[in-house]
């Protein structure tokens, strides 16, 4: 059995910083948090060891220009649910896998996959082999507007938050980056680990500490990546997840998505395919909060129809990384969608 660990204050604001900055040294975080880098780095060893947090490479919001995302919605038996989420969890293409509140799906999956033919290989070819699955219904995303990277868990002070800043582009993102071997060897690597050295990195990719820096700086300019900070859901005080599908007029979808991403426990906003247009996820405090924030929400944009609410009772894996029932890592099965 895994040992308890608890969050102090201060592995809180740890955690917020490096939401802000997920690869900042130890020595640029220690002024602001007030503490010696040797300090932090021990804290952050106990914090991943517990599986309470870890930092990781994820796509970034220019992935669905060249790329595919789709939100799939599967209902299955009740009794092969197990043997189900454990061959979905198998499965690279499937870095999300939710399981929900029964109702329009049983199971609510992130697929990324590098191009359409692959994305239809896994919701034909691929769900077609696994146990139990009753229905599918998929929604693929034409944009990405707010994606997991932002969501922060609000420990910092506001001098703490002016002093950390945080990491941007430099420069507009780029359409259509090829990726080379070197480029997928790193992501390989990144996907497992976010805050590994440029050392050991030029070490496992057989380049050197500045080609690894002006690869990295490429990838996280062009937006193809981007870089996470993820905590167990007990540390951010047992949210509960939702899913809202919405439809609104096309003209509206810049305002909708605007408004939505001003929400700090926004999680998630893109415009979808299908009889809905728009698919956010939210982290609220309560069931109660769900009514509240789509009240709110229509009132504010009154050409919105939520069509649906999906709730979240459990994350088995999050964009790779496996989840017990208590929000900790356990493992992972890299992702692998460039």
């Amino acid at each position: 059995m895994r040992e308890t660990v608890t969050a102090s204050e201060l592995d809180l604001a740890l955690v917020n910083a490096l939401q802000l900055r997920p690869r900042a040294s130890w020595s640029e975080l220690s002024p602001p948090l007030g503490v010696t880098a040797g300090t932090l780095a021990r804290r952050w060893d106990r914090l991943t060891r517990a599986g309470l947090a870890w930092v990781y490479a994820a796509p970034g919001r220019e992935f669905t220009r060249n790329r595919c995302t789709a939100f799939v919605l599967l209902r299955c038996l009740p009794q092969e649910r197990s043997r189900l989420l454990a061959r979905l969890s198998a499965l690279p293409e499937a870095a999300t896998i939710e399981v929900t509140a029964p109702g329009s799906s049983d199971l609510l999956l992130d697929v990324l996959a590098p191009d359409l033919p692959s994305l239809s290989r896994f919701l034909t070819r691929e769900l077609d082999q696994l146990p139990g699955i009753v229905s599918v219904s998929a929604l693929f995303a034409t944009s990405l507007y707010v994606e997991g990277s932002r969501w922060r868990l609000r420990s910092l002070d506001p001098s703490q938050m002016t002093a950390l800043g945080h990491a941007t582009a430099t420069q507009e993102p780029a359409r259509g980056l090829e990726l080379d071997p070197v480029d997928r060897a790193l992501l390989g690597e990144l996907v497992r680990d976010g805050r590994l050295g440029l050392a050991e990195l030029a070490e496992r990719t057989d380049t050197s500490p500045p080609t690894v820096r002006r690869r990295l700086r490429r990838l996280t300019d062009s937006a193809v990546l981007t870089f996470r900070c993820d905590i167990a859901s007990a540390l951010a005080g047992h949210p509960v997840p939702v899913s809202l599908l919405g439809r609104v007029p096309a003209r509206d979808i810049g305002t909708v998505h605007r408004t939505l991403a001003a929400l700090p426990e926004c999680r998630l906003v893109a415009a979808v395919t299908g009889p809905a247009n728009i698919f956010a996820t939210l982290w609220v405090h309560d069931l109660g909060d769900i009514q509240r924030r789509e009240t709110a929400l229509c009132a504010r944009l009154p050409t919105l129809t939520v069509t649906d609410r999906i709730v979240g009772l459990h994350t088995v894996k999050r964009m790779g990384h496996l989840l017990d029932d208590e929000g900790r890592r356990v493992g992972i099965e890299p992702i692998s969608p460039w």
